[in-house]
């Protein structure tokens, strides 16, 4: 496939849910993350509408990325984590889709703040920039530039504190 694959997304259903594991489980070498999606689906974090997958012209589940609630200290945010992609259509734009497809749902119900903890030279493309910029920190060590956040509303600014994940995060 090349990057002009033109991906669909839409809201995970409940038949989703074994491809979305089945991809997870591909996509990272444990199933800690497969694990902690179904743990947030039985969580108060979980917000419907806003698990996006990506599939092909055909429906094939290729892609997937979620967003859950959190605090930052008190202000309620959104996660974005984890986010998947079947192995063979990574670096395909499937990926991509899918988060956009979450950030503009959530853009529309949810918002107005998003944090993540991922890859610095990959997020930013999504408006996600260095948490630490803002003010906003984890309660554990991890690489600075790795805790990146947004604002879905072009008027705010997330507020700084700690991020409070969700209890299935573990943090």
């Amino acid at each position: 496939m090349t990057s002009t694959t033109p991906w669909r997304t839409r809201p995970e259903t409940g038949g989703d849910r074994p491809a979305v594991r089945a991809l997870t489980l591909a996509a990272f070498e444990t199933a800690d993350e497969a694990d902690l999606v179904d743990a947030l689906r039985a969580d108060d974090a979980w917000i419907d509408g806003l698990s996006m997958v990506a599939t092909t012209a055909d429906d094939q589940v290729v892609g997937h990325a979620l967003l859950t609630r959190c605090w930052i200290d008190d202000a309620p945010a959104l996660c974005l984590a984890p986010c998947s992609v079947l192995p063979d259509h990574q670096r395909t734009g499937a990926g991509s889709a899918a988060i956009s497809a979450v950030l503009d749902a959530a853009r529309d119900d949810e918002g107005p703040f998003v944090v993540v903890l991922g890859h610095p030279d990959y997020y930013p493309r999504f408006g996600f920039r260095r948490a630490s910029l803002l003010g906003i920190r984890l309660s554990v060590d991890v690489p600075d530039e790795a805790l990146m956040a947004m604002s879905l509303d072009p008027d705010r600014t997330p507020p700084s504190g700690t991020v409070r994940y969700a209890e299935p995060f573990g943090i």
